[in-house]
């Protein structure tokens, strides 16, 4: 444990210079030890400094690592974390926004695995929220692929909650690790499945949930004939707070890989278009013949990092967030990162193959 006097200095503007940076800041101090001071947050964002959800994700992770933080407040640009031992316990982090509750998630998952015993880590906002992953991308996504590296968590949504409101609540309990192991993905095989579900909650018409599927339906079985495609549309009942739609499509592949589509209702917007941009995505993100989508990419830049040996990654194109989140992990972590591109003659796709040699963080609280 290296126990820095000096803080390290992160920019917050740098390359993709949004919340990203913060998360994964945070993260990664509270594993190593060192304190960091991050300045010019969200600097070039409409409105600069820190949002209700940056600051609650701040605050877990300083709980979680009896850390001091300073300068944590709404619109702040700049802020230092002292972290301290990481000690599992129940933890509540609420956004009281539709602040998304995956973005909590995201920064105190890696945290809470380096801690000496499970943690119950109880988060409130939005569950499926706008430039955020959705809930059930966490889970049918994530998820099993972390599962990879060694982490285990798991996710009960309690409440969905949507834009405006948020009120949506995720009970998330994850197990401590000695180490994480390196991850190789780098066959993609053949697409064998394609499922998913469309969604309305509250006062949503159920035809709302039809149309976005039968859209998305359409829209896949122009490109891939050979398969049955199987999206659900759902009502959802009890377990949503406030009116939301949405649909989550996902392709799984013969190794082991899983890729997601999704999209989420706004007023005005017709059904069949919420519909067709999930379908679409998933497509753009399954012609590459890469191993992860573009959103799974950057998430597991961090447990790349702090993996003991090396892993490698099979990409479509490496997104800003990927190379934002590798610059501040080879920022705070011993982690060498390695892009190469790959140019295959046969079908003109253009991969590339992110390789990581982790720096092997070893959890002294276990």
């Amino acid at each position: 444990m290296k126990m820095d006097s000096e803080a390290v200095e992160i920019d917050g503007s740098v390359m993709e210079g949004g919340g990203q940076i913060l998360r994964v800041s945070a993260a990664l101090s509270c594993i190593i030890g060192s304190s960091i001071k991050i300045t010019k947050i969200r600097a070039g964002r409409s409105t600069p400094g820190l949002r209700p959800q940056h600051l609650t994700g701040l605050q877990l992770v300083s709980d979680l690592c009896s850390g001091s933080l300073q300068g944590a407040s709404i619109g702040s640009t700049d802020i230092s974390l002292t972290p301290g031992k990481t000690r599992a316990g129940n933890y509540t982090a609420d956004t009281q926004t539709a602040g998304s509750v995956c973005l909590l998630l995201q920064v105190a998952l890696p945290c809470a695995l380096y801690a000496d015993a499970a943690s119950q880590l109880c988060l409130k906002g939005g569950t499926n929220a706008e430039m955020a992953p959705q809930i059930d991308y966490t889970i049918k996504v994530f998820k099993p692929i972390v599962e990879k590296f060694g982490v285990h968590f798991d996710c009960d949504i309690r409440m969905r909650g949507f834009y405006p409101k948020g009120g949506g609540e995720v009970m998330v309990t994850v197990n401590p690790v000695k180490e994480l192991t390196p991850v190789t993905m780098t066959e993609r095989g053949n697409i064998t499945k394609i499922y998913g579900r469309a969604y309305v909650a509250g006062v949503l018409p159920f035809k709302l949930a039809k149309d976005m599927s039968a859209a998305a339906v359409r829209t896949i079985r122009k490109e891939i004939k050979e398969l049955y495609i199987n999206i659900q549309p759902q009502q959802e009942k009890e377990k949503a707070c406030g009116n939301g739609n949405g649909i989550l499509i996902i392709a799984e592949s013969s190794t082991g890989c899983i890729f997601a589509g999704s999209a989420l209702g706004k007023k005005g917007v017709y059904a069949d278009k919420v519909g067709i941009e999930a379908a679409e995505m998933l497509l753009k993100n399954i012609r590459h013949n890469g191993c992860v989508d573009e959103f799974l990419q950057d998430q597991l830049i961090i447990f790349m990092a702090l993996a003991k040996g090396t892993s490698r990654i099979r990409t479509g194109a490496v997104t800003l967030h990927t190379q934002t989140a590798i610059h501040i992990a080879e920022q705070l972590t011993q982690a060498k990162f390695t892009i190469t591109k790959c140019e295959d003659e046969l079908s003109r796709n253009i991969t590339y193959i992110i390789e990581c040699q982790g720096s092997g963080a070893v959890n002294p609280n276990l």
